[in-house]
């Protein structure tokens, strides 16, 4: 276990690929991959959707997940929940049904650890290996091909992910066994949720007292308060713009698992729960799919 720099693929040759979910995320990791010259099948649930991607980027579409995996040496997935994980893995014309044994398969949905676990399982019973990798980084680090990511399960089956998802990443961090992925990624959101709200108030608090904003982000952005949010965000949240990537929908998505995984695990999450509640609150406003920096406008000016 550990974190591998990215080297730009070891080995993965021209592999035979399939990629199953081509929406925001999922889009520009296959693209990385279609860039790398890797023979490319790929599966959406929309099959215009798969068909414009070809269009765009070439490899080839298919109408299930189970033709996708057909004679690949890796099978991704970046999904929307835990049903549609279970649906093109585990469903009637499920990717597993297909894969050859020895395969690795690569999800890099955010869900629940208990599928992440669950399709461990039911991976080594078919001789497939297992990875699940939750991303950070953002849509930007999707298009640039600078995600962190998080991952659970085997060394072999960290080694055999490794090169296919150097091409996307900046760094890879095998956390520990099959689950430890996604319970990873939930502490990311747990402590980012946090800081969206503190860099709020922060924000609103600086409009009250009359402060030229500007240099109040000058002034704070290279000490202690500093942080991801505030360099990227607090000018975008000041104009009233959330219009980037991570949407409240989903934040509230992977909130939700992680206090679900907190009442299995026995840990305690007062505040991760309260910005559960406000990011209902921003959900009310009209702000579901609007970035997680909308939070700042459940608090006046």
């Amino acid at each position: 276990m550990g974190c591998h720099a990215n080297s730009r693929s070891r080995g993965f040759d021209m592999a035979k690929l399939a990629f199953i979910g081509l929406g925001v995320m999922g889009g520009q990791l296959a693209r990385h991959l279609a860039v790398a010259g890797h023979d490319l099948t790929v599966y959406n649930r929309t099959r215009a959707k798969a068909d414009a991607w070809v269009g765009k980027h070439g490899g080839h579409a298919v109408d299930s997940p189970a033709e996708a995996a057909i004679g690949a040496e890796a099978v991704l997935s970046c999904v929307g929940n835990d049903d549609d994980l279970a649906s093109i893995t585990l469903g009637r014309d499920g990717a597993f049904k297909a894969m050859a044994k020895g395969a690795v398969f690569i999800d890099h949905t955010t869900v629940s650890a208990k599928i992440a676990r669950q399709l461990a399982v039911e991976a080594k019973d078919l001789g497939i290996l297992s990875v699940d990798a939750p991303v950070t980084g953002g849509q930007v680090g999707a298009v640039n091909g600078t995600l962190t990511l998080m991952c659970g399960g085997s060394d072999k089956a960290l080694a055999a992910a490794t090169p296919v998802m150097e091409h996307y990443s900046s760094r890879i961090v095998h956390v520990g066994r099959a689950g430890a992925g996604q319970t990873t990624k939930m502490c990311n959101q747990i402590a980012f949720a946090g800081t969206i709200q503190s860099l709020s108030e922060a924000m609103r608090f600086a409009q009250a007292a009359d402060l030229d904003l500007d240099r109040v982000f000058e002034s704070i952005s290279g000490g202690a308060a500093g942080s991801w949010q505030m360099t990227n965000r607090w000018a975008t949240m000041v104009k009233d713009e959330f219009d980037f990537g991570f949407a409240v929908d989903w934040m509230r998505k992977d909130l939700g698992l992680a206090l679900d995984e907190a009442r299995a695990n026995g840990a305690t999450l007062p505040v991760a729960a309260l910005m559960d509640q406000f990011f209902a609150e921003v959900q009310a406003l009209g702000g579901g799919r609007q970035d997680t920096s909308a939070l700042v406008r459940r608090l006046k000016k």
